[in-house]
């Protein structure tokens, strides 16, 4: 059983044992919002693994349902957006009618953060290339989005988090400037370090950013009915709609 925190506690499953994104995530959340983190091992970043993981974050669910989180987030987009938007929702809701917990993947907590800025089409990023770039705009698509693009940057999966935020913000801009037509940017996987561009892109190319770490800070606390709002790191997280 977990220790008792006095505003709510989230499970949640990271994907790889890469450092940065927890902290991130831990650092922007409200105080009193206890974090119990459980791990995959993702090598490759590929299409066939993310297919091939449902078992695995299965298992971790039940775990931390055994320890009796109030919410449980498993987080990576992809290994959900392999199933498609319905299927990804019927996954969900079988889950919870097991474990009786909320459960939010990082895919829906990007949809409801997308629906919340009022974004109805983007222009996204990602540091994929190849199929799961295309996953990821068909799923956004059978979520109601009209996707501009999804531009991918050539990075070896285990290099990711040596790009410089700087490199991200230029990749950004010019995806951007390619489909100024969209009114929102959307950022795919938190192993990137980028964070302290989010409100730079806003206020340069004046659409809101929605990126994987606020957005989940934003989706949790939302279910956990926590409102605190936190300044710099884009409009999500500014106003709490």
């Amino acid at each position: 059983m977990v220790f008792m925190s006095w505003r709510g506690v989230v499970g949640v499953i990271k994907p790889t044992h890469r450092p940065g994104s927890l902290e991130e995530f831990i650092r922007l959340l409200a105080e009193g919002i206890g974090v119990v983190p459980l791990y995959l091992n993702f090598q490759r970043g590929t299409e066939d693994e993310f297919r091939g993981a449902l078992n695995a974050v299965h298992e971790k669910v039940a775990e931390l349902a055994k320890e009796g989180v109030d919410l449980i987030h498993p987080e990576g987009a992809p290994p959900f957006m392999v199933h498609g938007f319905k299927g990804e929702e019927k996954i969900i809701k079988e889950w919870e009618a097991q474990y009786k917990i909320p459960i939010v993947t990082a895919a829906q907590t990007q949809v409801e953060a997308l629906r919340a800025l009022k974004i109805k089409k983007f222009v996204g990023v990602t540091y994929f290339t190849g199929s799961v770039n295309d996953i990821t705009t068909r799923y956004f698509q059978d979520a109601g989005f009209e996707v501009l693009a999804m531009e991918g940057m050539e990075v070896a999966f285990a290099d990711v988090g040596r790009l410089a935020s700087q490199e991200i913000y230029a990749h950004t801009r010019k995806a951007f400037l390619k489909n100024q037509s969209a009114d929102g940017i959307y950022m795919l996987g938190t192993g990137w370090r980028c964070l302290d561009v989010i409100h730079l892109l806003e206020e340069d190319l004046q659409v809101p950013v929605v990126h994987p770490v606020p957005a989940r800070v934003w989706a949790v606390q939302k279910r956990l009915h926590v409102r605190q709002r936190t300044k710099g790191f884009g409009k999500l997280l500014e106003e709490m709609p």
